[in-house]
């Protein structure tokens, strides 16, 4: 379905990222990952789908980096047809004790770095008249919770750009949607789970439980992999007129 081209996934090493350009390549796009850590394995796992594999260690808190990586992708591939901006870092503290430094890292990373790279792809989106963009925010996206102050208001504004971007481009094969997931079962949610279950002395399944129960009325994770098929759809033909949607995949966490 996607044979030919080429998809850029911000903050791809591992977890939602991961999940999402593996889906992408398993129709046949070619994949730019991005992301820091092991690069080697997430490469080969990606590879393996039979796609071509670039990388680019951009750090998605600064603007010339992210223009490079873009610069790179354009002159490895031709143009990127996809953009899934997905990079996000997390701190959790009230506001009055928020350090300033957190809070400028989260805006950066969590949000600004989507309008960069989104403003460096849109030209060749639309000179072709095909595009995809999508954000991925965060059921934080549409509902708040208490001592997550950047990441909310990072997500809010990412769930905006979601919808200017799509009006902008509204005439044009472009689309721009986000993707809002509650909890999603990635390596950095399997320690929170690890530690809760270790400070509590429950079980991994009874830690599981409360951490679900607490905002998750279908008390079960979202995978990477459900995620990675939510991309793939609006990658396609039936998503052609779906346009600034934010689309939580969450277990009623925002119904409630």
């Amino acid at each position: 379905m996607l044979r030919g081209k080429t998809a850029l996934v911000t903050g791809s090493t591992s977890g939602i990222g991961l999940g999402i350009a593996r889906a992408l390549a398993g129709q046949g796009a070619n994949i730019v990952l991005n992301g820091f850590g092991d690069v080697e394995g997430p490469r080969a796992a990606v590879a393996a789908l039979g796609v071509q594999v670039g990388y680019h260690g951009a750090d998605m808190s600064r603007p010339a980096e992210i223009e490079t990586m873009m610069a790179y992708a354009a002159s490895t591939f031709g143009r990127v047809d996809i953009l899934v901006n997905n990079a996000g870092i997390q701190h959790v503290a009230r506001i009055e004790n928020f350090p300033p430094e957190r809070w400028d890292a989260i805006i950066a990373i969590n949000l600004s770095s989507a309008f960069h790279a989104t403003r460096l792809a849109l030209p060749a989106m639309r000179e072709a008249n095909w595009g995809r963009i999508i954000n991925l925010a965060s059921v934080h996206g549409l509902v708040a919770s208490a001592e997550k102050s950047a990441y909310v208001a990072a997500k809010h504004g990412l769930v905006g750009l979601t919808k200017v971007t799509a009006l902008e481009n509204a005439t044009t094969g472009v689309t721009c949607n986000a993707i809002c997931p509650g909890w999603v079962l990635t390596p950095l949610v399997q320690k929170q789970v690890d530690a809760r279950a270790a400070a509590q002395g429950v079980s991994n399944d009874e830690a599981i439980r409360q951490l679900l129960g607490e905002k998750e009325p279908s008390v079960q994770f979202t995978t990477p992999e459900e995620l990675g098929a939510l991309a793939v759809f609006l990658c396609s033909s039936a998503g052609n007129n779906v346009r600034g949607v934010a689309w939580n995949m969450d277990g009623g966490w925002a119904a409630q």
